[in-house]
């Protein structure tokens, strides 16, 4: 059932301007989908735990690795995810990647929410 479907309530007074207003503001439910998916990434305490480490630092595999106490193959895949999301990037210095946040957005996200549990 769409939003412009939706049935009228029965007993209370529905504000006709704000619902107006808020459905016209409502992005489309692909962008919504989307930005679900991305929340899904972070439901995850592991990649949680490496996007907070690169909230730190920037590091390649073998130091989250070791600092995490999990196998380098656990981390890659899990940077994988990451990759994929475009939450973290990389940098080759000679045969070694560095990962780090992908950007601003990301670094806001890690720091609000860890403002928002402490509060």
């Amino acid at each position: 059932m769409s939003r412009k479907e939706a049935p009228k309530c029965e007993f209370m007074h529905v504000h006709e301007d704000i619902v107006e207003k808020v459905n016209r503001e409502m992005p489309q439910e692909d962008a919504l989908f989307d930005l679900a998916e991305l929340f899904k990434i972070f439901g995850d305490s592991t990649r949680i735990r490496i996007l907070y480490v690169l909230f730190e630092s920037e590091m390649c595999v073998c130091d989250i690795a070791q600092l995490l106490g999990m196998t380098q193959s656990a981390i890659s895949h899990q940077l994988q995810v990451l990759k994929k999301s475009k939450l973290v990037k990389y940098r080759r210095q000679g045969k070694t990647v560095f990962y780090s946040l992908a950007d601003a957005h990301v670094r806001t996200i890690i720091g609000q929410g860890m403002e928002h549990i402490s509060e």
